[in-house]
């Protein structure tokens, strides 16, 4: 039997990659989902919500797979607009988790770029919540951002 949690959190579909988003009630998880979808889309790649707000998470053959809560499948908050609908997933491979924070570390240790979900452990960034991000997300995502620079 895999284990299984509901979470406050947010996921995107990008190819076949799952982007999980953390965060407390307004800093902007919806946001950064719709600005990360919309990059891909216009690089050409896919990008789909799976869920927004409340996202079910379960460890399946050691891969950590996030899926919508029902009823709330293709629904996305705007802030300012309200609940809207768009086409969704029924569930992504999460390959990245984004943790959007008030005070991230400016520069994170080992240990905080990954994180262990329902006993499966995933790379994970902090970020600055409400902060334009998109690309950032995105190419970390794509595994652009693996690189550490020592000065």
């Amino acid at each position: 039997m895999s284990e299984a949690e509901t979470i406050h959190a947010g996921c995107v579909l990008v190819g076949e990659a799952g982007l999980l988003i953390r965060g407390a009630s307004g800093s902007g998880k919806s946001r950064l989902a719709r600005e990360v979808m919309s990059l891909a889309l216009s690089a050409g790649r896919f990008g789909r919500l799976v869920s927004d707000d409340r996202t079910r998470l379960e460890a399946h053959h050691g891969r950590l797979l996030a899926r919508p809560v029902e009823p709330l499948g293709g629904c996305i908050e705007v802030f300012g607009l309200g609940i809207i609908r768009r086409p969704f997933e029924n569930a992504a491979v999460v390959r990245l988790v984004v943790d959007l924070s008030d005070d991230p570390a400016r520069y994170p240790d080992e240990e905080d770029r990954h994180v262990v979900l329902c006993g499966v452990m995933v790379p994970r960034i902090q970020m600055q919540a409400g902060a334009i991000s998109a690309d950032v997300a995105l190419g970390c995502l794509s595994g652009v951002c693996d690189t550490v620079v020592t000065l």
